[in-house]
This record gives structure tokens, sequence and C-alpha cells, in this order.
């Protein structure tokens, strides 16, 4: 993603990658502890999420290698990715302020946001077939309408699905006119 290749800083460039990467509202990703991340069963931990609800999402294999790069450069004690003022976490305006710099440094005309990243999450998820049900799970929703207005889908998407009329077999075509006996 071109967008986060911009972003030079080692801290801003993890946390807006783990904010795209497991779906994460920028509250979640700046409350991550270091004990959160279960390499084990590959899952990080969300505590107290929206709704103040615990949850689990997925950590994918290359995020576990931008996590663990992170870490072996940084060396966080609690928070995972800790703020200005010791024994907190950034804050989410510093996350913020590191996305509207990365906007910046890219060109892109589109607004970016840390929950954009989240929208683009959904949308990814869906255009790779994932199913609506398993999205909502990830992104923490109670109801599946609050999912799907997430879930803006390209119309290459839309173009590209198969009619189910197209997966029946051949039928012959009715002639056009019918055939009148030689009586008429």
């Amino acid at each position: 993603m071109h967008f986060l290749g911009c972003v030079n800083n080692l801290k801003q460039r993890t946390i807006l990658t783990t904010a795209y990467a497991a779906g994460l509202r920028v509250s979640e990703v700046t409350h991550l502890k270091v004990t959160d991340i279960d390499s084990q069963r590959m899952v990080l931990r969300i505590n107290q999420g929206k709704g103040r609800r615990d949850r689990y999402v997925m950590l994918s294999p290359r995020l576990l290698e931008v996590l663990r790069s992170y870490w072996k450069v940084v060396r966080p004690k609690t928070w995972l990715f800790p703020g200005d003022i010791p024994g907190r976490p950034i804050t989410t305006d510093a996350v913020e302020l590191a996305c509207r710099r990365a906007h910046r440094a890219a060109c892109i005309a589109k607004p970016i946001t840390p929950h954009s990243l989240r929208h683009a999450f959904a949308t990814h998820l869906l255009e790779s077939g994932t199913d609506v049900r398993r999205i909502q799970l990830l992104l923490g929703h109670r109801s599946l309408s609050t999912t799907s207005r997430y879930l803006k889908i390209a119309t290459s998407t839309v173009c590209a699905t198969t009619s189910p009329l197209d997966l029946l077999p051949e039928v012959p075509l009715l002639p056009s006119e019918p055939t009148l006996p030689p009586v008429f």
C-alpha cells in the first residue's frame, strides 16, 4: 500500500499498519499492550473495545513480522505504542496527525483517516470473498447493518460476480416466431 510506504517514522508506520491489518478503531490500536499479541493463536486481544467489550481479531503473519521488527527496535514495556507521557499510550490525536502527514506525503486526493483504514480493511476482505458475518465479527459490530455501512463494494467486484443463470445448464432457445402449419 503506497500510503503506508509514505510513513517515515517506525512507530507511526507500525501503528497505522496495525490499524489497517486488523481493522481496528484508532482507540483500540492506541490501547494495545505488548501482552495483547498472541502469536501462538495468531490473534490480537482487544480489551474493552467499543461498548466495553473484549474481542479477538486476526493477526496476520505479515503483521506479526512487522510487530516483531518494531519490538526489536523500540522494546516497548507495557503499551505496544507508548506515548510521550511515561506510562501512557500514544494518543489518538498523535495517530491522526501521523495519518495526515502520510496522506500529504502520498499525494492521494481522497481523504484518509485512521478510520478509513478500518473501512479499507472491511472492503478489501469483502472483495477477496470473505463473508459479511465474518467481517462483522472481526470489526466487533453487534449489528450486521452497522457492518454493511462499511462495505462499499468496488464496481469491478460487482461486475465480476457470476449470475446464477450462468451456472444453470444450457437450455435451447425458443424460436422467435411460431412456425405455422402448412394448412393456414
